[in-house]
C-alpha cells in the first residue's frame, strides 16, 4: 500500500507546475504548528488548509484507537513561547510511526474544542528525527493546559489515583497530585465549599487506555494479581505520554507501561475485640436483591443481574461480616420483601451461621424498594423489648422508615438502643424548590434529608426510656458529609460522630472515608453516640474493603475474587462498646 501511495504522489509531482511541487517538498516553507494551534481556545486557522512539518510522537491508529496520530514540531522549531502548543492530532487513517518526520497538508478544525488537521492530502515521510522532549510537569497545574494540548509532558512527582469509575467502561483513571477531600467533609456549606470543589475537578488529569471503544477487553491496569489491582490511593511515577483533550477532559496517554505503587496496603480487618465488647457494623449493602430467592427473578430491580453475580455478592457480603466479627450489623440498601424464608434479608442472615438473627417490623419497612434492618448474633446479644419504625412527619407516605431496636449483652451488662437511619440521597431526579442544588457543596435535597433528621430527633426524644439503657447509637447511611446540614442536625442535638471525634479529618489528612464519588473522598456513613454513650465505646474504624476498590472488581464484573474487597460500594463503619 506504500508503494502504491508513493505512486500517486510521484503522479502527482510529474503534473504539478514546479512551485507547487517545491511547495510539497520536505523542508519547504510551512504554515508553524504554534501558529495553528494560536495562544487562545481556539485555533486562529480553523477552516484554512495549511502545510505543516513535525514529528510523529504518538499513534493511535490501530483499530480501537482515535484513527489518527500526534505530530510535534522539532525541538529546534518552536517559538519559545509559553501560551501556544507546538503539537497537533492528525485525524488520518494513513500509517505514521514515533520518530517519522512528516510534512502533511490539510484542513484545521476545532473538534469538541480539540484543535485537529483533518482531510489531509499531502501526507509525505520526511525521514527519522529525534522525538522532541516532554515538558516537564506537576500537579496542580502550574500553567492552563490549553498550551501545551497534544505536546508530550512527563509528570515529575508521583501522582495518586483518586477515580476509578470508568476504568471498565472507558480504560480511564483519574489522577491529581494528592488524594482530594470531599470540601464539605471539612468545610461548612457554602461558597468556600463550592470553590474548593471546583479547584479539585480543576487540577486533574485522566489516564487514558488510547482506546476509543467502551468496555475494553481487558480491563487496563487490573491484571496486577488477586491483591495488587489498582486502588484508589495508589500512586503513579514518571508518567510520561501525549496531553490530550477529549470528551470534556485533560487526558494522558501513555507512551510507556504505568508503574503503580502502593503507599498503604489493602487493610486488615480490625483487630477483634474481647468478648467483654460488643461490635456494630453499619453496612450499606449496594442493592442487596435476590431474586425470588430461588433462583429466579433475575435481573432484580436494583441488584444482581444474573443468580451468579447474586452468588458472588452474598459471599462477599457474608466473607466482609465474618471477617469483621460484628454482634450486630445495621444494613441499608436491603431488597424491602418481607420477613419470609424466601427474602433477601432471611437468606442474607441464614449464610452468615446458625447463631444469627434478624430484626421484624413488618406491615412498617415503608413503600421504598429498599430498607433498613437489624441482624445479631443470638449467641452473643439479646433484644430488649419491641422494635420501632418512625411513620410520622416525612416518614408518613414516603421514604425509608429508620428502625429502633434496644440490645443487651447475653454476658451480662447495660442495654444500648440502635438506630438505623438511610436518608434521601443525593440524586437530584425530581428535585423541586428548596430540594434543588443550592450551589453550597450539599447537592440536591439536603432540605429534605435535613427534615428527616430532624424528625429522626424528634422521635428518639418521645420514645419512652428504658431501663439499664446506656445510650443510643445512630448507625447507617445518611448521605451527608461531615459538615453538611442533617450532620449538623444531629450534632446540635447531642450526637457526635465517633469517626470525627476520633480521627478528624483536616484538608491534606482525612484518613478514614466511606464513600469516593467523582474523585473525592469523605464520609456518608456513620456512628453517632449520644453523650451518655460516649463513655462506652472502645474503639470506631472504617474498613476501607470498597470505596476506593475500582468498580471493575465488584460481584457484577469480576465474580470470581476472593475476599472481602468490592463487596459494596460503601465502605463499612465499625464500633465497639463495652456495655
Amino acid at each position: 500500500m506504500i508503494k502504491t501511495f508513493l505512486a500517486v504522489v510521484g503522479l502527482v509531482f510529474l503534473a504539478a507546475s514546479p512551485a507547487t511541487t517545491a511547495a510539497q517538498e520536505c523542508g519547504s516553507p510551512a504554515t508553524a504548528i504554534h501558529r495553528v494551534q494560536g495562544s487562545g481556545p481556539h485555533s486562529p486557522l480553523a477552516g484554512q488548509t495549511v502545510s505543516i512539518e513535525g514529528i510523529v510522537t504518538y499513534t493511535s491508529s490501530h483499530r480501537d484507537g482515535f484513527h489518527g496520530f500526534y505530530i510535534q514540531q522539532a525541538d529546534s522549531e518552536t517559538d519559545n513561547d509559553p501560551a501556544t502548543s507546538e503539537a497537533l492530532f492528525v485525524y488520518s487513517r494513513r500509517n505514521a510511526s514515533p520518530g517519522q518526520r512528516l510534512r502533511l497538508t490539510g484542513t484545521v478544525k476545532e473538534f469538541h474544542d480539540l484543535t485537529e488537521l483533518v482531510n489531509v492530502s499531502q501526507h509525505t515521510v520526511c525521514g527519522r528525527a529525534p522525538i522532541p522532549q516532554p515538558i516537564k510537569l506537576t500537579l496542580p497545574w502550574p500553567q492552563a493546559p490549553e498550551s501545551l494540548e497534544n505536546m508530550r509532558v512527563l509528570f515529575e512527582t508521583q501522582l495518586t489515583v483518586i477515580e476509578h469509575h470508568n476504568l471498565s467502561r472507558f480504560g480511564e483513571l483519574t489522577l491529581a497530585h494528592e488524594d482530594q477531600i470531599m470540601p464539605t467533609e471539612y468545610l461548612a456549606p457554602g461558597a468556600q465549599a463550592l470553590q474548593q470543589h471546583l479547584r479539585n475537578r480543576k487540577h486533574r488529569v485522566l489516564l487514558d487506555d488510547g482506546k476509543s471503544t467502551r468496555d475494553p477487553t481487558p480491563v487496563p491496569w487490573l491484571a496486577l494479581g488477586e491483591d495488587r489491582t489498582v486502588r484508589a490511593g495508589d500512586q503513579v511515577a514518571g508518567l510520561s505520554g501525549v496531553l490530550d483533550f477529549r470528551f470534556g477532559q485533560w487526558r494522558i496517554q501513555p507512551d510507556r507501561k504505568p508503574v503503580f505503587s502502593r503507599p498503604q496496603p489493602r487493610p486488615e480487618a480490625p483487630p477483634k475485640p474481647s468478648a467483654e465488647v460488643i461490635r456494630t457494623m453499619a453496612f450499606n449493602l449496594q442493592n442487596y436483591f435476590n431474586g425470588d430467592g430461588q433462583s429466579g427473578g433475575f435481573p432484580t430491580p436494583r441488584g444482581a443481574r444474573t443468580p451468579s453475580a447474586h452468588h458472588h455478592q452474598l459471599r462477599r457480603l457474608t466473607t466482609a461480616i465474618t471477617q469483621a466479627a460484628a454482634d450486630i450489623v445495621a444494613v441499608t440498601e436491603l431488597e424491602n420483601d418481607g420477613y419470609g424464608p424466601q427474602s433477601s434479608l432471611a437468606q442474607l442472615t441464614h449464610a452468615l451461621g446458625p447463631a444469627w438473627r434478624f430484626i421484624k417490623t413488618p406491615d412498617r419497612d415503608g413503600s421504598d424498594a429498599i430498607r433498613t434492618a437489624l441482624l445479631f448474633r443470638s449467641d452473643r446479644v439479646r433484644p430488649e423489648g419491641r422494635a420501632v419504625r418512625l411513620h410520622q412527619g416525612i416518614y408518613q407516605h414516603r421514604g425509608r422508615p429508620p428502625l429502633a431496636q434496644s440490645f443487651s449483652p447475653l454476658a451480662g451488662g447495660r442495654s444500648l438502643r440502635l438506630v438505623v437511619p438511610h436518608l434521601k440521597s443525593k440524586s437530584c431526579r425530581n428535585a423541586r424548590g428548596p430540594d434543588t442544588d443550592q450551589q453550597d457543596g450539599q447537592g440536591c435535597f439536603s432540605a429534605h434529608r435535613t427534615r428527616e433528621a430532624r424528625a429522626i430527633v424528634r422521635w428518639l426524644s418521645h420514645l419512652s426510656p428504658k431501663e439499664h439503657l446506656v445510650g443510643t447509637l445512630i448507625t447507617g447511611d445518611l448521605n451527608s458529609y461531615a459538615r453538611e446540614t442533617p450532620v449538623d442536625t444531629f450534632r446540635k442535638a447531642g450526637f457526635i460522630s465517633l469517626v470525627h471525634h476520633a480521627h478528624p479529618c483536616r484538608p491534606g489528612n482525612c484518613r478514614y472515608h466511606s464513600y469516593r464519588y467523582r474523585g473525592e473522598k469523605g464520609t456518608l456513613d456513620y456512628a453517632l453516640a449520644n453523650q451518655s454513650l460516649m463513655p462506652h465505646v472502645e474503639a470506631v474504624y472504617v474498613w476501607n474493603i470498597n470505596a476506593d476498590e475500582p468498580r471493575a472488581l465488584d460481584y457484577q464484573g469480576a465474580p470470581d475474587r476472593k475476599g472481602p474487597w468490592r463487596a459494596s460500594d460503601h465502605n463499612p463503619v465499625i464500633t465497639d462498646l463495652r456495655l
